[in-house]
């Protein structure tokens, strides 16, 4: 039997409320809690017992100017699958819980990112619609002890439990390690877009007047 719980945390510094909210996940596989903080530093804090995956969190976390601790551990014994995409879960349900209504926000957010030889584009929905096209030519190797075919399965984790639409491609790149970094620090670059505040959007960004 599994569980996951969500809450929010906002305070009101000059009426601007900080977008904050925490999540849960424990299984028979993993044990994952996350804190997220979308006004933040770009800090990331934790573990979960895979190196490589942590590095590029933070990066993530970095480039999208959001503070992330991450704490937890899963069944790396037997592979990191089940440990990154719950991490990815509980990611994602702790930004739909701190962006909340979505007011306010650009909604859209778009970032190309080089790395070397590799060219990543990412571009970002926050609509409350669950989509992830990821189109990256990675195969099955490891990059230290990253399996690097599991940066899709989480972005697919990460952008179904945010209800996020998001189109990741690699338009090239060779170096594994580049592609996947590349990845993710346009994620996090188009996350810090999409999810900024402009003070000239009123409600919802959207002619339906709702982004529920």
């Amino acid at each position: 039997m599994s569980g996951t719980t969500e809450s929010g945390n906002m305070t009101e510094p000059h009426n601007r409320p900080v977008r904050e909210a925490s999540a849960h996940r424990e299984t028979a596989e993993t044990q994952i809690a996350v804190r997220l903080v979308v006004d933040g530093e770009g800090r990331f804090s934790g573990s979960v017992g895979i190196p490589f995956f942590e590095h590029m969190l933070n990066l993530l976390a970095r480039h999208a100017m959001m503070d992330i601790e991450i704490n937890g551990k899963g069944d790396t014994d037997v592979d990191a699958h089940h440990t990154v995409e719950d991490v990815g879960i509980v990611m994602g349900r702790a930004l739909k819980t701190a962006l909340e209504t979505r007011h306010g926000i650009e909604r859209y957010g778009e970032a190309y990112v080089p790395m070397e030889e590799t060219l990543a584009r990412c571009v970002i929905d926050i609509c409350n619609r669950p989509f992830l096209k990821f189109d990256a030519q990675i195969p099955k190797t490891k990059i230290g002890d990253f399996d690097a075919e599991l940066a899709e399965d989480f972005m697919r984790a990460f952008a179904f439990n945010a209800c996020l639409t998001m189109h990741i491609t690699v338009i090239y790149g060779g170096n594994m390690h580049h592609v996947v970094e590349a990845v993710f620090k346009s994620v996090g670059r188009a996350l810090a877009k999409a999810s900024s505040r402009n003070p000239r959007i009123i409600g919802a960004h959207s002619t339906k007047g709702s982004l529920e």
